[in-house]
Parts: structure tokens; sequence; C-alpha cells
């Protein structure tokens, strides 16, 4: 089973989200808004699919990283998060929630070995 298909995002506390997202577009060139950006990609294998990869930053007092005290959090597309899953489980991984569904896609949050939230997403069909 392929696990990991590619990096859905990329997420990080700061003190000011605004100023934030404001030095990256004037320095970088990012074209971010309040919620960060989103880079569309096609499939090197099949460009017919479509994907795409975010970039955002939160506050510094934002509860979507518990029970991480790290400052970041990584995104991970995966290919079928059912199945991951219970392997996940049959591995004692720490799984911090159940899957979540919603339009774009199901999510669910697992902690690395030293406390590092992970969110793993399967898009639908983009």
């Amino acid at each position: 089973m392929k696990k990991v298909t590619g990096l859905g995002g990329v997420f990080f506390k700061c003190n000011d989200p605004k100023a934030m997202n404001d030095w990256y577009v004037k320095n970088l060139g990012l074209p971010a808004s309040t919620y960060g950006t989103t880079f569309e990609w096609v499939d090197a294998d099949d460009p017919s699919k479509k994907g795409s990869t975010s970039w955002c930053t939160f506050p510094q007092d934002t509860k979507y990283f518990n029970p991480s005290e790290k400052p970041f959090m990584i995104n991970y597309r995966v290919e079928n998060l059912v199945a991951l899953l219970e392997e996940l489980k049959s591995e004692n991984v720490t799984i911090v929630d159940e899957i979540a569904e919603y339009d774009y896609g199901k999510f669910i949050h697992v902690l690395d070995p030293e406390g590092n939230i992970i969110e793993l997403w399967e898009p639908k069909d983009e």
C-alpha cells in the first residue's frame, strides 16, 4: 500500500500571523491571504491529476496543534487514510483524534516519537 503521496501543507505558529503573511508577500512574493496560500500543481506521473499544498500561519495560542507543544505542523497527503490508520494503530502510533471528513477530504492527527503533530490528509479528487 502506498502511504504518504506528498506534502499537503506546512503550518506554523507566529506572534502576528497578519504581519508574517505580509512579510512573505512583500519579500518572497507568496500570494498569501488571511489563511496563507495554496500552491496548485499537477502530478508528475499523471498530469490529469491536480493537487495542492498549503502554507499557513497560526496565532501562538492556537489549540489546533495540541497536544504537541511544537510551533509547527506538517500535513502529509495519503492515499488510503482508513487502511493507513489501521497500520498505525497496529504499530502503537499515538492517534490524537478520530477521522474527520470534509468536502475536500479526510483528516486525522497523529504524533511522531518526539511529540510532533502530523496531520494526515486523504484529499478528495481535485
